[in-house]
């Protein structure tokens, strides 16, 4: 998930942020959906029932091996009663919980919990609005991994286009200045880009004007995939001394296989899920 950033639920903004590798999400705007005006006092009520006080003991000792249970014992005795109340600070600093924790600032300031934490006290508020709250995390979730997966491809396309231009520099144009090997190296990328893409990088600049980048930057997940893998085999050819006309017509086959591959996979997993 994104650092430090929110999600939309039913028009309340819920900012979320990590710590230690866990999701911690904000209690303080959950709490707005039952108190738009004083969120706080929502929070506080929720921690005087003896209900969440066992939940988030349980909580601590499942997650937390330095949980003050025995304290724990006498700061809660009272709990329920009309004169108990216990802070989220207090929570944390007399019990040393970790489930809670209290952000101050501009922009992150309030109370924050455990996403375990998070979603209980959500069900405390509303079991509609709890629902509502996973769904758009999950959706947040999806896209991220969408994203994290397409830097992944994009990052070994670099890596595969370095060993690309090595093979070229040292097969093809070993004695060649730095300004004629950069001539070779555009000659080699078209190579690629008209197996996968069906046109050069002139050509797709030409036919998008107003677009930032290079037709690569375009690519989907599964293209880059195959670029990458392409580029490794075209480094061998040239190392086998595979004329560059050749070199075209095997790439051109191997992109072809590789995205039917691709696209079959793609479509079972859909099937899987039910969308198609």
């Amino acid at each position: 998930m994104a650092r430090n950033n929110q999600i939309e639920v039913k028009g309340i903004d819920i900012r979320f942020k990590k710590i230690n590798q866990d999701e911690y999400i904000s209690l303080t705007d959950i709490a707005k959906y039952k108190n738009p005006t004083d969120p706080r006092f929502t929070v506080y009520n929720w921690l005087r029932n003896k209900e969440t006080l066992r939940f988030l003991c349980v909580w601590e000792e499942l997650n937390n091996p330095d949980f003050n249970r025995i304290e724990f014992d006498t700061v809660t005795k009272d709990a329920g009663t009309n004169a108990f109340m216990i802070t989220p600070s207090q929570w944390i600093e007399k019990l040393n919980g970790i489930g809670l924790t209290v952000s101050a600032g501009r922009y992150n300031s309030g109370v924050y919990a455990h996403q375990d934490i998070a979603f209980e006290f959500a069900s405390w508020i509303s079991a509609e609005f709890k629902l509502y709250i996973i769904k758009e995390l999950q959706r947040l979730k999806a896209v991220e991994q969408k994203e994290l997966e397409w830097s992944a491809k994009r990052e070994l396309a670099k890596v595969n286009y370095r060993i690309h231009t090595d093979a070229i520099k040292e097969n093809i144009v070993p004695n060649l200045s730095e300004k004629q090997l950069a001539f070779v190296y555009a000659n080699e990328a078209d190579v690629l880009n008209m197996a996968l893409f069906g046109k050069t990088a002139k050509d797709w600049r030409t036919e998008n004007p107003d677009k930032k980048g290079n037709i690569r930057d375009y690519a989907t997940i599964e293209q880059l995939l195959v670029i990458a893998n392409m580029e490794s085999f075209n480094a061998i050819l040239i190392e086998q001394g595979v004329h560059q006309r050749e070199r075209l017509v095997q790439l051109n086959a191997m992109a072809k296989s590789q995205l039917r591959v691709l696209e079959n996979q793609n479509t079972l997993k859909l099937l899987k899920e039910g969308k198609r």
